[in-house]
């Protein structure tokens, strides 16, 4: 049996080889494509709301089903336009209503911005469950990996959840996270972000912070915004909307991820995705984790990355070419959400899934990080 040490120093080892070395020839090389049309969105003035009841439950582990209409979905640019209103929850509890309209430049024929769905191939029949087959994860330890980029950027949300700062000041999430469809839940009331402090930065002697986990800071949130085809009502609530975006009460001083317009899986190094988050399982650790995308719909990323209840909100990340800078660069791409069995021609499989960030989306969140929409034209 490997000793604990050793198996240490093999995981950092297997971090360092997947984080730092490129795996395949497609990292070394620009996608062919070309960057996503990304369109404005219009806000209109707010409408004020009556307050929340905040009488939701959390639920960490969220679990939907699909089939062949909801997975080939299309949608008009009206029905686009109201699930892309969004609400907006102060602290204090009151909550207004904002709609938009969508200008693009680009003729509108069918769903706007989304790139053509990919038909699943589905294979055998599988029982639900996400771990599959041996645990990939990694537990993330030690001041060197835990307060360095890209690990930094993941947070806790006090509702049990993961995020990841975005900006200076703003975490994106599940919606399921803070809200269920109907109400926002009870934990959304005095919502709070944590920041993981390794023991030998808060005053902890090295020889004793090796044995200790780390400490969270926790921030108050100032605004929660959640969109609007999250909130169905009574309507069988989808993962297509499951994102929310936080608002902090100050400024945090750690590095954060910037988002990217969700490119096709071709178009990522290595064709594959990352996470980190508090999985339920390991309660006080950080967890990493990479795996291939599987299938992906114009809203969804399938994948078998091995998650747990509590990393939902984790921001999804891949290498992204950078046409500015013109090389890979990690970029949030998606939200992970939960887990999914897709039934489709009499065969069904399970997922789990993340939120693509769509070019709709993507105006949306970054509408919401920048209160500008000139600033979101272009990634």
């Amino acid at each position: 049996m490997m000793a604990p040490r050793e198996s240490s120093l093999l995981t950092h080892l297997l971090l360092l080889i997947q984080l730092f070395i490129p795996l395949t020839l497609s990292s070394l090389h620009p996608p062919r494509s070309s960057p996503a049309h990304v369109p404005i969105l219009v806000p209109h003035q707010p409408t004020p709301l009556l307050r929340s009841r905040f009488s939701a439950q959390t639920q960490l582990d969220f679990s939907t089903h699909c089939n062949s209409s909801c997975f080939h979905r299309g949608e008009q640019k009206e029905q686009l336009e109201e699930k892309l209103a969004f609400e907006t929850l102060y602290a204090d509890g009151s909550r207004t209503l904002t709609t938009v309209d969508v200008e693009d430049e680009e003729e509108f024929d069918g769903p706007l911005a989304h790139p053509p769905p990919r038909r699943l191939k589905l294979g055998h029949r599988r029982v639900r469950r996400q771990i599959y087959g041996a645990d990939g994860r990694f537990n993330i330890q030690g001041n060197n990996f835990l307060m360095d980029y890209p690990f930094s950027t993941a947070v806790r949300i006090s509702t049990g959840c993961t995020g990841v700062l975005v900006s200076q000041q703003h975490v994106l999430t599940a919606a399921h996270c803070v809200h269920d469809g109907k109400d926002y839940v009870k934990g959304a009331r005095k919502l709070r972000v944590g920041f993981l402090i390794p023991p030998s930065t808060n005053g902890t002697k090295d020889s004793a912070a090796s044995s200790k986990k780390p400490v969270i800071r926790w921030v108050r949130v100032k605004r929660t915004r959640v969109p609007k085809g999250w909130i169905q009502g009574p309507q069988e609530v989808s993962m297509d909307f499951d994102y929310a975006l936080l608002e902090l009460r100050w400024p945090h001083r750690r590095p954060f991820m910037r988002m990217s317009v969700a490119p096709s899986s071709d178009d990522l190094a290595g064709k594959r995705i990352h996470f980190s988050g508090f999985d339920s399982d390991r309660s006080g650790e950080l967890v990493y984790r990479f795996c291939p995308v599987e299938e992906e719909s114009s809203d969804l990323i399938y994948q078998h990355c091995d998650a747990r209840p509590g990393a939902s909100g984790s921001g999804v990340y891949g290498r992204v070419w950078d046409n500015s800078l013109e090389r890979w660069e990690r970029k949030v791409i998606g939200i992970f959400s939960g887990h999914q069995w897709l039934e489709i021609d009499g065969e069904n499989r399970d997922y789990n899934v993340a939120v693509r960030l769509t070019p709709l989306k993507f105006a949306q969140i970054c509408y919401w990080v920048h209160g500008n929409r000139l600033d979101c034209v272009h990634d």
